[in-house]
């Protein structure tokens, strides 16, 4: 197998990005070289079931194609962290965007389910410019549902110290200076001031 497409985009910009591979869909060379270029340069990856299924996809492919590591990169899961902060009705990428986002799941509905994969292998033009529709679209409602969940991840990597300057407290989970401190939070390693970020609405201490 191949990977068919890839499409990403940075936290915050508006350009989405996407390669696929509809000129030879058995060929996915070009795509691996920028997937791991993408990687590379990534602190923080976010995905929507991307811990079990695309990122071990995509690593399988490298692996297989000779590539080394991309620098290491820390990973979130918006669909690992829906499941572990709260019990919605259901935790795929269709419901989550449609009740947390407005930007909800593409159905592909000309190319229901598998279909449309079927059809981009047997290269009809038709089913890529659906896929070239439909993998924009899932990565912005991602984007949006994991904005939402943001406040609420527990582990979430310190945004904070990717801040140039490090003089002022910031909110770990957006990078926002805008926190207030409130009260204290007591672990078993001592009590420490706890604050409140007035941009997400995360705490932290």
């Amino acid at each position: 197998w191949t990977i068919a497409a890839v499409c990403w985009k940075w936290l915050g910009e508006k350009e989405t990005h996407y390669i696929d591979c509809a000129s030879d869909p058995m060929d996915d060379s070009a795509l691996l070289a920028k997937v791991w270029e993408v990687l590379d340069e990534a602190d923080i990856v976010v995905g929507q079931n991307s811990n079990h299924f695309d990122l071990r996809k995509i690593n399988a492919r490298l692996i297989e194609s000779g590539y080394p590591p991309p620098s290491p990169y820390k990973r979130i899961d918006t669909k690992v962290e829906a499941k572990r902060v709260a019990m919605f009705t259901s935790n795929r990428l269709e419901w989550l965007s449609s009740h947390l986002s407005d930007t909800p799941k593409d159905k592909h509905k000309d190319f229901p389910g598998f279909e449309l994969w079927a059809e981009c292998m047997a290269g009809n033009p038709k089913a890529w410019a659906s896929m070239r529709k439909y993998n924009p679209t899932d990565v912005i409602a991602t984007e949006e549902v994991y904005m939402r969940l943001r406040p609420w991840i527990v582990a979430h990597p310190n945004i904070g110290i990717y801040r140039p300057d490090q003089s002022k407290a910031a909110c770990p989970k957006c990078g926002s200076e805008e926190v207030q401190h409130r009260g204290t939070a007591t672990t078993q390693s001592g009590i420490y001031r706890r604050m409140v970020c007035r941009g997400c609405g995360g705490w932290s201490r």
